[in-house]
């Protein structure tokens, strides 16, 4: 053990001292401005040139053959959300849409869609700082598609920023937003190293697109009063390597109402569990800053992790993970895949599961090992991240930690703790000077590691 982390650390050096790969940002949207999303669509003013309005919280481009021709190996976006007229935590996401060949517009519901990030926005007043809030996303597995000769020989690629907000209670809350219907101003950027040649092995099978999971609803549920949906899967050719990408979220802010509880969901692959896990974030306050209007899910002053765990499935101001299921081969022919959730209530017969899933896979070699969310693409995270001395490490996986090794820039162990038997762990790095610093952490299951920072 002791000679492989020896052999990682001569590696992580070396590779510190060769040239960054080129980077190459597309600019997707530049502040977009959102308007009530249960309004007539807007038309005045139109949406900026390239750009289509799809619906009030809908807009689209599609991605130009340039475009597609710098996109390399790896692929990163980062959604920027600005507060206009809506002081509400509202759902937002990033789409994929796959067109006809050379349509000018579509309409929404009639082509295919995958969801590439979601994200829940802050409770933010225009008039306060911050008033904008980023949310970053590792989506390399979709670089592959985007180089893919089939899909590309098909289909345009229409990137979607879909972003729903009312203004109701600002319009009334919020000075300035008397009269108001505009909500939120919304940018996407994507990031690329290099150029990657076109592909031929990739194969792409959207499954579910926000759809509805819940036990009350004949649509979203296989069998009225059980949480489960299932869905055909067809592979046309023989997979040497696959993955499910799956991203769900608990709706429902009534009493009692989904939102507020945590449940275990599982996701099976042809009736095998290939995946069980319970959403929420260990604590939401790294958040708190973005949320500079007074609200109730965050109260007036810092919630313990316990509080945190008690309620919440999700935090305003971050993304919503997107779990990625490995499966290895897979065989042509038919198969499925199912989600289940068997302790959800659905009180009163409101709330909702908006899930969203899609098999990629390669008919040669293998797939991108990189997908996910800021927190969503490791099993740990580390936060503050900054800190000034106090970092809690969690894994909302559960997984058990049995020592942490901290290493600074050189490599060398600056400090040891024990693990607590449990998957979360305060360090206390009050002796560290500011700095970078790598964490290594020792499970069963082996070492993982997690970089941060120290800032006095």
């Amino acid at each position: 053990m002791k000679k492989h982390l020896l052999l990682f650390w001569v590696v992580l050096l070396a590779l510190a001292r060769q040239p960054l790969a080129a980077q190459t940002a597309i600019r997707i949207f530049s502040g977009l401005l959102y308007y009530d999303g249960y309004a007539t669509t807007v038309t005045t003013p139109p949406a900026p040139t390239g750009v289509t309005r799809l619906r009030n919280d809908l807009y689209a481009r599609p991605l130009s053959t340039t475009e597609l021709q710098t996109i390399g190996t790896q692929l990163s976006m980062r959604v920027t959300v600005a507060a206009a007229c809506d002081n509400y935590d509202r759902i937002g996401n990033v789409n994929l849409a796959l067109v006809p060949k050379g349509a000018t517009t579509y309409v929404p519901a009639n082509v295919p869609h995958i969801e590439l990030g979601r994200y829940i926005t802050p409770f933010m007043d225009k008039n306060l700082s911050p008033s904008s809030v980023s949310y970053d996303y590792d989506i390399s597995n979709v670089a592959a598609l985007l180089k893919e000769t089939s899909l590309n020989t098909q289909y345009d690629f229409w990137v979607e920023l879909q972003l729903f907000g009312v203004p109701y209670a600002a319009n009334t809350q919020i000075s300035g937003c008397a009269g108001r219907n505009d909500v939120f101003y919304g940018s996407l950027v994507f990031t690329t190293d290099g150029v990657a040649a076109a592909q031929s092995n990739n194969v792409l099978l959207p499954l579910l697109f926000q759809a509805s999971l819940n036990n009350y609803q004949t649509t979203a549920t296989d069998t009225l009063g059980r949480t489960t949906r299932t869905v055909t899967v067809n592979v046309p050719a023989n997979l040497t390597d696959a993955a499910l990408f799956l991203i769900t979220s608990n709706h429902g802010a009534n009493s009692g109402g989904e939102e507020y509880n945590r449940r275990v969901h599982y996701a099976y692959f042809d009736n095998v569990l290939r995946l069980s896990y319970t959403p929420g974030r260990v604590s939401c306050e790294p958040f708190r800053q973005y949320n500079t209007q007074g609200n109730g899910i965050y109260g007036p002053s810092p919630r313990t992790n316990a509080q945190w765990q008690s309620f919440s499935n999700w935090c305003p101001g971050d993304v919503i993970d997107i779990r990625r299921i490995n499966l290895g081969a897979v065989s042509a022919g038919t198969h499925s895949f199912r989600i289940r959730v068997p302790t959800a209530v659905f009180a009163a017969g409101q709330g909702d599961i908006p899930t969203s899933v899609y098999l990629q896979g390669k008919t040669s070699g293998t797939l991108s090992t990189l997908a996910g969310g800021r927190g969503a693409a490791e099993t740990f995270f580390l936060f503050p991240n900054p800190s000034a001395g106090l970092v809690t490490l969690a894994n909302p996986t559960g997984a058990l930690v049995r020592e942490v090794v901290v290493r600074n820039a050189l490599g060398q162990v600056v400090h040891r703790a024990a693990g607590s038997g449990a998957p979360q762990l305060v360090l206390s790095l009050g002796s560290l000077a500011a700095g970078t610093y790598v964490a290594e952490i020792h499970t069963a299951d082996g070492v993982a590691t997690r970089p941060f920072q120290v800032a006095r």
